[in-house]
């Protein structure tokens, strides 16, 4: 019980110290705590904050995975670290920052920490047990760069085998793309952020798939997909999650295996000239249908989230501001055919509507379409065509409409995780 909270405790102190030294000038005096500022902090109402987007949502939910990591790799399951998660990130508003605490952290850092953290921690602990032909010492340090709370604990407990999570032979699917994307149409709206080309590393893993006999889905996350694209363009094109909290996995007839139940789900994106981050909960499903030699696989979700959208680089900052939040309804139909073990075709389609954005009456509508063919060329080597287009609508009363979209195209070297594009077989 105390391990995990005297590491988030000096995780925090340690956060702070690195944002008062390093940080600029002009933010110092957010980190300079005192008894003082605790103490207005812990009598002060909640607020949402203007920390730069980054920030908000990319950083404070790392903030919170690390928190949920701490717990999740000292033994406590994953409500438990989830508790771990939302407290650090209120002493973190409390006592981490001279700012008033905000709401809208303890959503991003607390909750979709909590998501991103089980993601890693799983992938951590799979790099582990499986080891992807690499010996020890690189599987120790792959695993530690994946999740670094989970390597501190394992340092601690001397790093036996009762220190790594089983994946209890969960089915898996990874893939791993270095590629060029190159601009096929830029409307920019208000933001002066644009790179015409750039190049893109891409990891994805499908974990704990349906269809296999004698697994059973009785811990959440125990399905998930996890997919994160760095880019020379802005650092981080996206960083996706999504797992299955609860629910059951179903049949129908002898060809098609699934689950259904409650998701939960963090997504960040940033295709140069505007972004969206929501952490949701959906209600959904995942399948595979299988008539050999052709494969389907499948997830539709559609849900409820709290997310955070603007322009970057707005030409007109004072008019149209960074970012705002709001309650956003959402939709996600991802599909996979696989065609033997020749190739695949992969088309991901997401839709967030952001309703009452900053209490000024108006909305965001983004549109996100993702569309892949993979060719195998030799073992696990294969060539990845894909194309992906992403658009906002915006509303507001005292600015009127706002649209910007953006599509790219490029060619992919693809590192394949395993043979026949990651399709389930059953008996």
């Amino acid at each position: 019980m105390w391990l995990p909270a005297l590491e988030i405790i000096g995780f925090d102190i340690l956060v702070n110290r690195i944002n008062y030294c390093c940080g600029a000038e002009s933010d110092k005096a957010d980190y300079a705590v005192t008894m003082d500022s605790i103490r207005r902090n812990l009598h002060s109402s909640w607020t949402v904050d203007s920390d730069p987007f980054k920030t908000n949502q990319l950083g404070h939910p790392y903030q919170g995975s690390m928190y949920y990591g701490f717990a999740r790799s000292a033994g406590f399951n994953f409500w438990e670290s989830m508790g771990y998660a939302i407290g650090g990130s209120a002493l973190w508003e409390i006592a981490g920052e001279t700012t008033k605490p905000s709401r809208n952290d303890m959503v991003s850092t607390g909750i979709g920490g909590t998501f991103l953290g089980e993601s890693l921690y799983r992938m951590a602990s799979l790099v582990l047990e499986k080891g992807g032909g690499m010996n020890p010492f690189w599987r120790e340090t792959t695993a530690a760069l994946v999740s670094p709370a989970t390597a501190f604990n394992r340092h601690l407990q001397g790093r036996g085998p009762d220190t790594v999570f089983s994946s209890r032979g969960a089915e898996y699917y990874s893939r791993l793309q270095l590629g060029v994307m190159g601009n096929v149409h830029n409307t920019s709206g208000n933001s002066t952020a644009s790179v015409r080309n750039e190049v893109q590393a891409d990891f994805a893993l499908d974990y704990g798939m349906p269809g296999k006999d004698g697994y059973a889905y009785r811990r959440p996350f125990d399905y998930f997909a996890f997919q994160a694209t760095a880019t020379t363009a802005n650092f981080f094109e996206n960083v996706m999650t999504r797992g299955l909290l609860a629910g059951r996995d179903y049949k129908e007839g002898k060809d098609y295996r699934g689950i259904w139940g409650l998701y939960g789900s963090y997504d960040y994106i940033s295709p140069q000239t505007f972004r969206i981050s929501s952490t949701a909960l959906s209600l959904g499903t995942t399948g595979q249908w299988r008539h050999d030699p052709w494969v389907v696989q499948g997830t539709a979700m559609a849900g409820l989230g709290y997310a955070a959208v603007g322009t970057i680089n707005s030409a007109d900052p004072a008019v149209d501001r960074d970012y705002h939040y709001g309650v956003a309804p959402q939709a996600l139909v991802a599909a996979r055919a696989i065609f033997g073990d020749r190739s695949s075709l992969d088309l991901t389609l997401r839709e967030y509507f952001v309703s009452d954005v900053g209490n000024r009456g108006g909305h965001d509508n983004i549109a996100r379409a993702d569309i892949a063919y993979t060719w195998r060329i030799e073992k696990q080597h294969a060539v990845t065509l894909k194309y992906l287009w992403n658009r906002r609508d915006a509303h507001y009363p005292d600015i009127g409409n706002r649209g910007q979209t953006r599509s790219t195209f490029g060619i992919f070297y693809t590192l394949l995780g395993q043979d026949r594009f990651g399709t389930v077989d059953w008996h």
